[in-house]
């Protein structure tokens, strides 16, 4: 089982010390980034995909809630927050659960337990899907998952490689990453994501396929070379 990749999106210090400390005990969780404002975590949002965000309401400049506005299918979301006059208008949102300040442990635990739960019964639905669905000039364009090669960004589209033709969708990177099962597909570089069966051979910076060298990002290089190990 892959590791849930988790954000912290808080403007306190001491907010990041409790979370960072109980996603720490749990090996099913992996912090890949904090902010400290709502504008650093939008720019990585639209660059990274992220399992679950932990989210302040009370934030300078960009609320937690407008945060949510702004981006396109945000993570499961777990807000935190001192006050709880905004828990009403926050479940309009993909909000899993509502943690009042201060956090305890045993309370953390529980809305991580919801997430879970939550994010079983969405993969019950999407077990039997076989095809991805994406929009390619104004189009839904079905594409079966075993023809896909690779994906390559290009800004608020990509270019999907399959086996037999290109597509270009209007998509981001991270919301397509959001899109395709883990256990076929992984982020090669900041641009690239490949489909694990597909790789041909893999060299010191750089994969290929069909032919085609695609790029190794660093901070995905070693999470690749053991799904390619895994898989042989």
């Amino acid at each position: 089982m892959q590791p849930v990749k988790c954000i912290i999106v808080d403007d306190e210090p001491a907010a990041h010390y409790v979370l960072s400390n109980y996603i720490g005990q749990n090996a099913q969780l992996e912090l890949v980034f904090e902010a400290y404002n709502g504008q650093d975590a939008i720019d990585y949002l639209k660059e990274n995909s992220v399992h679950l965000m932990f989210l302040d309401i009370h934030m300078p400049d960009i609320s937690g809630l407008e945060l949510l506005k702004q981006i396109q299918n945000p993570p499961a979301t777990i807000l935190t927050t001192a006050y709880s006059e905004f828990a009403l208008e926050s479940y309009e949102y993909r909000v899993v659960d509502y943690l009042l300040k201060p956090i305890y442990y045993p309370r953390f635990l529980k809305a991580l337990n919801r997430f879970f739960e939550t994010n079983q019964n969405a993969e019950d639905e999407e077990e039997f899907c076989s095809e991805l669905i994406v929009k390619v000039d104004s189009h839904n364009v079905n594409i079966p998952l075993d023809s896909i090669l690779y994906t390559q960004s290009y800004g608020n589209y990509v270019k999907i490689v399959t086996q037999k033709r290109n597509y270009i969708a209007t998509i981001t990177t991270a919301e397509l990453e959001k899109k395709l099962p883990s256990e076929m597909f992984i982020r090669a570089h900041k641009s690239y994501i490949i489909a694990i069966g597909k790789v041909e051979d893999m060299k010191k910076d750089r994969i290929i396929i069909k032919r085609t060298y695609i790029p190794i990002g660093i901070t995905y290089k070693r999470e690749i070379s053991e799904r390619l190990r895994d898989s042989d």
